[in-house]
């Protein structure tokens, strides 16, 4: 047998074919038993490259197109659709991402975020002492650090999320905008292929309540 010979070629499968049949029983040529072989062997290359593909797309690290979009409803519902135009390979890094960010945390919910927009968001729990600050101690200033703090509203907290900085278009204007104009810049069109993996505010309210406890209630604020 020929060691290179790519596995699952139909030349393959013609010399795995010829390996197990008798020796004695052809001549050195055999032109008759080649063409019965290739017939054979010309259904199973097939079957063997839909055996590969099938072995493939079951794991999420070889998934690709449609498959991946299966993996992602299997494990985590309707919570991840793929954004428009975003590739595969961003795709499978998201989903990754999802299966293993921590949950249940204010730390898991702070990591969310700062993993979907790249900015830091602001969190604040009433509760928390280290949020509010007190009088006479560190961690209080008016309009510049801390809080008042409340024992009435348990489990509840408050977050400012930020949008990403980053836009395919920063300087450009639009309609009812200047300073452009046809043919005068900063004016300009922009389609969706302009704007890959975007998501928006929805998308982030649905990562801060896949990240929360059960039972808290977040009170969210998106701003740019």
């Amino acid at each position: 047998m020929n060691n290179d010979t790519p596995i699952g070629s139909s030349a393959d499968i013609i010399n795995r074919l010829k390996a197990v049949l008798p020796n004695k029983w052809f001549s050195d040529q055999t032109p008759v038993l080649d063409a019965l072989l290739a017939g054979l062997a010309a259904s199973w290359v097939s079957l063997y490259a839909l055996l590969q593909s099938v072995g493939a797309q079951a794991r999420i690290g070889t998934a690709s197109g449609i498959w991946l979009d299966i993996a992602a409803s299997d494990y985590l519902g309707l919570r991840l659709p793929r954004r428009t135009g975003e590739t595969d390979s961003s795709y499978r890094l998201r989903i990754k991402t999802n299966l293993t960010t921590p949950r249940a945390t204010r730390i898991a919910v702070s990591e969310m975020l700062s993993g979907l927009t790249g900015r830091n968001a602001t969190i604040f729990e009433p509760l928390n002492p280290a949020d509010t600050g007190g009088y006479g101690s560190v961690g209080l200033g008016y309009n510049a650090i801390g809080g008042y703090g409340c024992r009435n509203i348990p489990y509840q907290f408050f977050i400012t999320a930020y949008r990403p900085d980053a836009t395919p278009t920063p300087n450009q204007s639009g309609y009812n905008t200047g300073p452009g104009g046809y043919n005068t810049a900063p004016l300009s069109y922009a389609g969706f292929g302009e704007f890959p993996n975007t998501f928006n505010d929805a998308d982030i309210l649905a990562d801060i309540a896949a990240a929360l406890p059960t039972g808290a209630i977040a009170w969210t604020r998106i701003s740019s």
